[in-house]
């Protein structure tokens, strides 16, 4: 499978305020992803860039700003992903971003400091925005970054639930996490590599938080979207535990507010994996 265009197609600007950068998309990454996030789901009925692929757009740049906050820190031992918010205002299409990421707030904790990093998507051709994002991160034993700004409360849309809920369940092997690492770009060993993973804590490998996101996002929009993607105009949710290939994973789906709103978790035998999950789903033909 060949790899996705991730790269910057400009260099990361020095993390100051704001780091910067431009990407290429291509057409086949955006269907390599879907791809990849519909494993067992089958073909989508409508052509369009999954809801979760402006974080896999915006992950080198992030990516970028944590290593370069963290150079030279001799307690970091890691990142961990702990929420991640997408808000999309206009469908992801083939063709260059401009990609900004600001460190927005930092506070020290017992394991180390957590990060609020804000994000915004861009079309470089129109200067028309195209997502904001917003990610909490903990960076595992680090203490050198001064501690700014406040840690932004968690969304969680949805008042009133529609009737009954929905529960799929559903297995994502070995093979499906590698086809889903190299459509998304995100090849970090802990994913790919038993050794590597147990030397990072875990028992073996795991599988990407953002593949079980990315895939309730598609069972949304299959079951409450009518098919289009670009319907889902926002997504949420936290990371509780991580999963490894081969678990059964309980995806619950559950509408709120007339359909305007889907709340989701995913669960496992051990407890729960993606909690307070959200999606924003807009009216047919807006």
């Amino acid at each position: 499978m060949t790899p996705p265009t991730t790269a910057p197609a400009a260099p990361c600007a020095a993390v100051g305020p704001v780091s910067r950068t431009r990407l290429h998309i291509r057409a086949q990454d955006l269907t390599a992803y879907r791809a990849a996030a519909r494993a067992h789901l089958g073909a989508p009925r409508r052509d369009g860039a999954s809801p979760a692929h402006p974080f896999v757009a915006a992950h080198a740049l992030a990516q970028h700003t944590v290593t370069a906050l963290t150079a030279g820190d001799p307690g970091f031992t890691g990142v961990v992903h702990l929420a991640q918010e997408i808000r999309t205002h206009a469908p992801l299409t083939p063709g260059d971003l401009d990609i900004t990421v600001e460190v927005t707030a930092v506070r020290r904790e017992a394991r180390g400091t957590r990060l609020a990093l804000t994000t915004r998507l861009t079309d470089a051709a129109t200067a028309a925005p195209v997502a904001d994002l917003a990610t909490a991160a903990l960076l595992l034993g680090a203490t050198r970054t001064e501690p700014h700004g406040t840690l932004p409360a968690a969304a969680h849309p949805g008042t009133a639930p529609d009737g009954t809920g929905h529960l799929s369940t559903h297995v994502l092997s070995a093979a499906d996490t590698t086809a889903y690492a190299h459509a998304s770009g995100d090849l970090n060993p802990i994913h790919l590599d038993e050794d590597a993973a147990r030397a990072a804590g875990f028992p073996t490998a795991i599988a990407h938080g953002m593949h079980l996101v990315a895939l309730a996002a598609e069972r949304i929009t299959d079951l409450h979207a009518d098919g289009d993607p670009a319907r889902v105009t926002a997504l949420g949710a936290r990371f509780a535990a991580p999963t490894v290939p081969g678990t059964e994973l309980r995806l619950t789906l559950q509408p709120h507010d007339r359909g305007t709103v889907v709340r989701f978790t995913v669960a496992t035998d051990t407890g729960t994996a993606v909690k307070a999950g959200w999606a924003r789903i807009a009216p047919a033909g807006e």
